[in-house]
């Protein structure tokens, strides 16, 4: 028997269960179904972890259906806070929710999700790719896109920019998907708002010659001094063949490798004056790259810089680096070659441990939750394998989500379990990755049975508000339903507990066929799994 509840939004939009009331709390709604797609691009409670593929509207019925119900100024709400906040995967279910909404009947909404553009498109990129969604569902049907509503939104988003910020943009991400900022700014009928923005669309439109026509003899303002000197170094690094130069621009004008030639990259001394400044996430991402090209070699100067930087605390915590994206990177470098193509380096010890360092210095950044947690670790299997697209094992794996959760939130209990015995683990901020790893694989495997965990806070009237299992494989035998498990546990404690099964080794498998909006399955694991885990336990999903 279901528990009865009612559901409610707070003033913040976040979906409250209240289990006293009438009604069914754990019903998958469309409001539910929407804010899944927004999370993650399905409606449904799986969560595949680096599953890439544009999404498309047969996925977003909830929010096709909340449209219909002339309830778009809530989905554009919706919208708004799952991309300003974070709270998505990733961005595109969101912009083709908002190119969606931009093209519905009701006038209402047509107007939320243009005012809203600037908000949920925060780059070039995003802009483009929105642009793009809208031409895919107006094909087929005769009228254009660029009515004057589209039209006066692009021009508000060039508009309502910083100028030294969009001159920066519009130089590291011309054009994207088809589209170009020449495009917007013809399509759009921009009118620049100051001196400083109609330089930039000229720019853009008419090119660097026309620009110097227009501007050398002119009496400009401070602000349009300073955008023309950026766009004149932009414009002479493209047009360098000069090393020193180039390099002596890059760290006077902090210039990006986006903005740069592609001669320009095969340069080991270029490379190593725009890793100064590069942003740490994308330093991270190219340490195996930089260290087979020997650019970063074994005691110089740019690996001891590069080094302090990734176990900067500043710096940890300007670039938001979460932990298990530096167990990930980490992973990836210890391994010596890349996934696609030849490239084979030596990892550097001096790397490998700054890595280390900044992985438990990294535990800083991640922000609490507040519920009451229950991670549970099956090792039924010998927990050996890899985690897919990855060069973590899942014994590694299952230890570091243990210990995100373990040293974050106030109550949080971490299990061993297999064939019939659970073991409480002792998880302490003082733990290395190793010792946790050593904890939690002690105990003897057997066959799975993920119902224990529950069973286990049930008999011991611990209240929990998620469960988190661990498995290699979610394929397994259990003596009760998971379902019924979670449905006594939350009956018998009062509190609205989820289950989220993680299969660290599936490509596609779900717990059961159920309608709870309270279960979700995730296969694999990525960043991307735990902030769907975070969205479910704050009743965000």
């Amino acid at each position: 028997m279901e528990p009865s509840g009612s559901t409610t939004i707070s003033s913040s939009g976040n979906l409250t269960l209240n289990a006293t009331a009438g009604g069914c709390p754990w019903e998958v709604s469309d409001r539910a179904r929407l804010r899944r797609f927004l999370c993650y691009g399905s409606e449904g409670d799986v969560y595949t972890a680096r599953e890439e593929g544009r999404v498309g509207t047969g996925s977003a019925a909830g929010l096709l259906s909340l449209l219909q119900e002339g309830r778009g100024a809530e989905v554009v709400e919706e919208i708004k806070r799952f991309s300003e906040d974070d709270r998505a995967v990733g961005l595109e279910p969101s912009l083709l929710a908002l190119a969606l909404c931009s093209q519905h009947s009701e006038l209402k909404t047509r107007q939320a999700a243009f005012k809203a553009l600037k908000g949920v498109c925060r780059d070039p990129a995003s802009l483009f790719s929105f642009i793009q969604k809208k031409k895919e569902l107006k094909e087929g049907m005769k009228c254009g896109i660029w009515g004057r509503a589209l039209r006066k939104a692009v021009s508000d988003w060039y508009n309502e920019q910083d100028a030294m910020s969009l001159a920066a943009a519009v130089t590291k991400c011309n054009q994207r998907e088809g589209w170009s900022h020449q495009d917007l700014f013809r399509l759009s009928h921009t009118k620049p708002a100051n001196e400083a923005i109609a330089l930039i669309s000229k720019y853009v439109t008419k090119g660097w010659k026309e620009v110097q026509l227009t501007y050398s003899d002119k009496e400009n303002s401070e602000e349009v001094v300073d955008v023309l000197s950026y766009l004149e170094v932009v414009e002479k690094v493209k047009h360098s063949c000069d090393e020193t130069e180039v390099i002596n621009l890059i760290e006077e004008h902090k210039l990006e490798r986006e903005q740069l030639l592609t001669d320009h990259l095969k340069s080991k001394r270029v490379w190593r004056a725009l890793l100064k400044e590069m942003p740490l996430q994308s330093v991270l991402k190219i340490l195996g790259k930089m260290t087979s090209n020997k650019i970063l070699e074994p005691g110089s100067s740019e690996t001891q810089a590069v080094c302090e930087r990734i176990q900067s605390e500043a710096a940890l915590t300007k670039a938001k680096i979460h932990p298990f994206n530096l167990l990930l990177s980490s992973e990836n470098y210890k391994r010596g070659q890349g996934y696609q193509g030849k490239t084979k380096w030596e990892p550097d010890s001096s790397i490998l441990k700054a890595m280390d360092s900044a992985f438990y210095k990294s535990f800083m950044n991640v922000e609490p939750v507040g519920k009451r947690f229950v991670v549970a670790v099956d090792v039924s299997t010998s927990l050996s394998s890899v985690v897919p697209g990855t060069s973590v094992s899942t014994a590694v794996a299952a230890a570091a989500i243990a210990m995100v959760f373990a040293r974050t939130e106030a109550d949080c209990h971490v299990l061993a379990y297999s064939e019939g015995a659970l073991v409480p683990c002792s998880v302490t901020a003082d733990m290395t990755l190793a010792q946790v790893t050593f904890e939690l694989v002690k105990i003897p495997g057997g066959s799975t049975d993920c119902t224990l965990p529950v069973t286990w806070a049930t008999e011991n009237g611990k209240a929990v508000d998620v469960f988190i299992i661990l498995i290699n494989n979610p394929l397994w035998a259990f003596t009760a339903s998971p379902v019924e498990s979670l449905k006594k546990h939350r009956q018998k404690s009062g509190a609205n507990s989820k289950l989220v099964t993680c299969g660290l080794t599936s490509i596609g498998h779900a717990i059961a066929d159920t309608e709870d909006r309270g279960l979700m399955s995730i296969c694999g694991f990525d960043l991307g799994a735990l902030r769907v885990i975070r969205s479910l336990a704050l009743d965000l999903i």
